[in-house]
């Protein structure tokens, strides 16, 4: 089956984007070529915990500031279907593919890029098997339906209570199924997990289930810390394999 999408969301620096390296980097090693990864973070994070070196011109912000006022590059752009202008902006990964979104020029609002965003995943993800998003941090890209259109939505908690009420309130905008939202499966995962046990009513109160738990790591600490790739973490890293059990459990067969 193809074009299955899987967004990563939650509270700032709940370590969303290093989950969703770790997925992209193991479905790309079982599946080369048919991996679209999703940078909607303006923060940029994804290519460092990839270890992918990123042109800064090849984002979808870089992209709206050589049209803006550029009647030439606007007439170039037109006589090219937009599929293609949207994939001269894609990188190439180590068995996947990876579409940045940028960091703002400035201060304002960010609806023309959010735009553009949303359209060129809608072009892409019908070409590739999974297609994994990492999201900005809280509900906004869901609010601003960037994030309409997803097979499963994973919001990453940590272990306080602020982080999980961030929670609850992505996954209620998210499975209200209006403004043409629409996710299909939504569910918790809890990170850097050790004796400190979430609340269990507060867990209850997120409203969908927990999809997995990912273990505090201090392989993954160290990695992370001394900017190591992620993709060459050890196989057996009780992160890693956290992760593919939450994979296997999504995706099944797929």
């Amino acid at each position: 089956m193809k074009g299955r999408t899987i967004a990563v969301t939650g509270k700032g620096g709940t370590g969303k984007s290093v989950i969703a390296s770790l997925m992209i980097t193991q479905l790309a090693k079982k599946y080369p070529g048919e991996i679209l990864a999703i940078d909607a973070d303006s923060a940029m994070s994804l290519p460092y915990t990839l270890g992918i070196k990123a042109e800064p011109e090849k984002t979808i912000t870089a992209m709206r500031r050589s049209i803006v006022g550029r009647d030439d590059v606007k007439k170039k752009m037109n006589n090219k279907p937009m599929r293609e202008v949207i994939r001269d902006v894609v990188h190439k990964g180590d068995g996947y593919d990876l579409l940045l979104m940028g960091r703002p020029e400035e201060p304002g609002c960010y609806c023309a890029v959010n735009d553009l965003l949303r359209h060129g995943m809608g072009m892409l993800v019908e070409d590739y098997r999974i297609s994994v998003v990492d999201g900005e941090a809280g509900p906004e890209q869901i609010n601003r339906r960037v994030l309409k259109d997803l097979d499963t939505l994973l919001v990453v908690s940590d272990m306080s209570a602020r982080s999980l009420e961030t929670a609850r309130g992505i996954v209620e905008i998210a499975l209200a199924n209006e403004n043409g939202i629409s996710v299909r499966r939504a569910g918790l995962i809890l990170n850097r997990v050790r004796d400190d046990a979430p609340l269990q009513d507060l867990v209850d109160r997120v409203g969908v289930p927990v999809l997995g738990t990912i273990p505090e790591d201090a392989v993954l600490n160290k990695y992370d810390r001394e900017g190591m790739p992620l993709r060459e973490l050890p196989g057996d890293c009780p992160a890693v394999l956290a992760v593919q059990k939450i994979l296997d459990g999504i995706l099944g067969n797929a």
